[in-house]
């Protein structure tokens, strides 16, 4: 009896487990689904030298770099894009599709012409990864020297109007091993002349530049030109410009007026500037209209001066009529200054403004 009831213990042992390894059978497929999918990469870069530094590099020599990435994945890696920062900067055939394990390349050309400084480009990289951002950023940079430096750049010359000769000294630098010798310099303007001086053989000179007379006023505009020794750079040319104030200055250069006739009366100012060393008076204004009161205020002892035109309601200026101001002065080279006045037409069919009436006084009660 007592072999029966243990066989009978046995056998429902037996079930109970294999029922249990039935039923935990199936939790074994999400763990495996789950391992499988912590060990997919997909596609995904990886650059062995995302900054590059070129150092030093003359200005108008290209810089040339070739960044090579690696896909560190599983999957086939695509390059959609490259994009340079600037249009100084461009990248050649790159590599568009990269086998797992495999290399690429991005072939770059920064365009050096212009630049006197150190630089930072930026290249932006889009592509299919999918564990790393989609766009990867690479750098270049370095320091752009010019061969040569020409301080200033432009020759600029304000020339008083009783002065007659005003000069400016430009220096030259060699900033580079090979000697630098130049010629003596050319103008090609008869106002401008130019004398080079050699401070060091080869590496520096100081350029003089004078402006010859006579000056009229206004703006004059030259070029100064050295040849040089150097096959890259045959010639270094310097701009000149000559900037001549005129004695008497007046702002605005004339009066302009509304269409006519006026509806109300109007005030405008002039303002005249002497800008010679010597002090100047100015007196009697007039406007060579009847109807127009000129006067004439200094504000600065005999430097600056305001005249005030007030024009009557109703003025005109007739079609071809010549209207100014005319004011006498103490300068020798310009005893009357002249300020035209201009009255603007009025458009075709436009109707007249009725003038402004006069305030009628009111009526008092008896």
């Amino acid at each position: 009896m007592n072999l029966v009831i243990r066989d009978l213990v046995l056998a429902a042992s037996s079930l109970i487990v294999g029922t249990a390894l039935v039923e935990a059978q199936p939790t074994s497929a999400p763990l495996a689904a789950a391992a499988a999918a912590t060990s997919f990469l997909g596609p995904r870069i990886q650059f062995a030298t995302p900054v590059y530094d070129f150092g030093r590099a003359k200005s108008g020599e290209p810089v040339k770099y070739t960044y090579v990435f690696t896909n560190t994945g599983d999957q086939l890696l695509i390059i959609n894009s490259v994009h340079p920062g600037c249009s100084c900067t461009s990248a050649g055939d790159w590599t568009k599709q990269v086998e797992p394990g495999k290399t690429g390349h991005i072939p770059i050309q920064f365009n050096t012409m212009g630049y006197n400084s150190p630089v930072v480009k930026r290249i932006t990289v889009a592509c299919n990864i999918t564990r790393q951002p989609p766009l990867v950023y690479l750098q270049l940079k370095g320091t752009v020297y010019k061969p040569f430096d020409v301080n200033p750049p432009w020759a600029v010359l304000n020339v008083p109007p009783d002065v007659e000769t005003a000069s400016l000294v430009v220096a030259i630098t060699n900033n580079t091993e090979e000697p630098l010798i130049l010629s003596a310099p050319q103008s090609n303007n008869r106002m401008f002349s130019a004398q080079l001086v050699t401070n060091q053989p080869g590496r520096g000179y100081q350029l003089k530049i004078s402006t010859v007379p006579p000056l009229g006023p206004g703006s004059v505009q030259g070029q100064i030109v050295m040849k040089t020794t150097w096959t890259n750079t045959p010639v270094i040319p310097v701009t000149v410009v000559a900037n001549v104030q005129p004695a008497l200055m007046v702002i605005p250069s004339f009066v302009t007026l509304a269409p006519g006739p006026l509806p109300n009366a109007v005030t405008n100012s002039v303002t005249i500037l002497n800008n010679s060393t010597n002090l100047v008076t100015l007196s009697e204004p007039a406007v060579n209209v009847p109807g127009v009161e000129a006067t004439i205020r200094e504000l600065q002892h005999g430097k600056s001066f305001t005249a005030m035109l007030a024009f009557p309601r109703g003025f005109h200026v007739s079609p071809g009529q010549q209207v100014e101001l005319s004011v006498k002065s103490s300068h020798p080279k310009f005893p009357v200054v002249k300020v035209p006045i201009r009255q603007l037409t009025r458009p075709t069919g436009s109707a007249l403004p009725a003038p402004s009436a006069a305030p009628v006084p009111a009526r008092r009660s008896p």
